[in-house]
């Protein structure tokens, strides 16, 4: 069966991976699956098609046969159960590496989208000087945290993990910031996961879609 994905037909980012398709096309890319594209506007996202997939309408989406997902945590998490490559075969290793993925995403990403909001859609309200260094100290405790953690391994238990994809995906986000610089550790594990073939492939399948037209 065929897996098709949704992405934005222009995305946001500008094609950069921050977009949350290229999570899942980076896990369809490390268990060697094939997989379609279907492009979607923002418009769309917001029709009867598209909101009975994803009911919140965004994206990524997920469709396999009669299975529709939506959510990338779900989506990644349902790839790597399935194909070979992205989760241990030890239990214990197994369960570990399924939570770095809701760790990533639900203790981790939280106060980066934060400090994303505050930056982009709130920077110029009155009281964004006073709420941006408790807004920063968020991102650090939690950046710290990890940095101890992580210490001086490759990876966050032993081998690459579906974990490390979502946790890599997650501190993307914080690149333009500087903030991963201030943890050498996380800069060279991002660095790490940007450096594998299945990442570079899925990125630039996201980078082609917004490439404007030559010309």
């Amino acid at each position: 069966m065929t897996i098709t994905i949704t992405a934005f037909d222009r995305s946001p980012d500008g094609g950069k991976g921050l977009a949350r398709d290229t999570r899942v096309r980076w896990a369809l890319e490390e268990v060697g699956q094939p997989y379609e594209v279907r492009l979607v506007s923002f418009g769309a996202m917001k029709e009867p098609a598209h909101l009975a997939l994803h009911p919140f309408g965004q994206i990524p989406t997920y469709e396999e046969g009669d299975l529709g997902l939506f959510e990338t945590g779900a989506i990644v998490f349902h790839i790597a159960e399935h194909h070979a490559g992205l989760l241990p075969d030890d239990a214990n290793a197994r369960a570990r590496a399924i939570t770095w993925i809701f760790a990533a995403l639900s203790t981790v990403e939280p106060p980066i989208l934060e400090l994303m909001t505050a930056r982009i859609f709130e920077g110029d309200k009155p009281w964004t000087a006073q709420r941006m260094p408790l807004v920063l100290d968020r991102v650090r405790d939690r950046l710290g945290q990890l940095s101890a953690r992580l210490g001086d391994a490759d990876w966050l238990d032993g081998a690459f993990s579906a974990g490390d994809l979502m946790m890599v995906s997650v501190l993307l986000r914080l690149r333009a910031s500087g903030l991963l610089d201030e943890y050498p550790n996380l800069s060279a594990y991002v660095a790490r996961g940007e450096a594998r073939p299945a990442y570079k492939r899925a990125f630039d399948a996201q980078l082609a879609v917004n490439k404007p037209p030559a010309g």
